[in-house]
């Protein structure tokens, strides 16, 4: 979950890679995974879809247990607003979501109006899609 990253998690962060136009999304789901390399597209397990990730600078350590290196990814569910917009997230957002528009290096992001269900987006509006009041 969102709340589960520090600030010193991200403290390596050089850059974040977007997958997909973010600003035609309310929000991303992001999580703290263990990755093999510090660069680079990371492999996907998940349902649904990655939109982006983090990349690390050189003076970020891999862990001696593992040999990993703690990477953001955000993604995406199929049963998340931007695909489902009627759906169990119209109103909503779930507990890793935040607005991709508060995300940054090294910048955890945040929970917004616009992430959690409130005024559409201008691309929802664009669309003509419309949440339920």
């Amino acid at each position: 979950m969102s709340s589960l990253i520090s600030e010193n998690d991200l403290k390596h962060e050089t850059d974040i890679v977007w997958l997909e136009d973010v600003s035609r999304l309310d929000y991303v789901r992001q999580s703290l995974d263990r990755l093999p390399t510090r660069i680079g597209k990371p492999p996907y397990h998940r349902d649904g879809r990655m939109v982006g990730y983090a990349v690390l600078g050189t003076a970020a350590k891999a862990s001696r247990a593992s040999g990993t290196f703690r990477r953001r990814v955000f993604w995406l569910l199929p049963h998340d607003r931007d695909a489902d917009p009627q759906g169990l997230y119209a109103c909503s957002a779930p507990a890793e979501a935040v607005d991709p528009t508060t995300l940054a290096p090294t910048v955890k992001g945040r929970k917004t109006q616009r992430s959690e269900g409130g005024p559409p987006s201008n691309a929802m509006q664009e669309l003509g899609i419309t949440l339920p009041l």
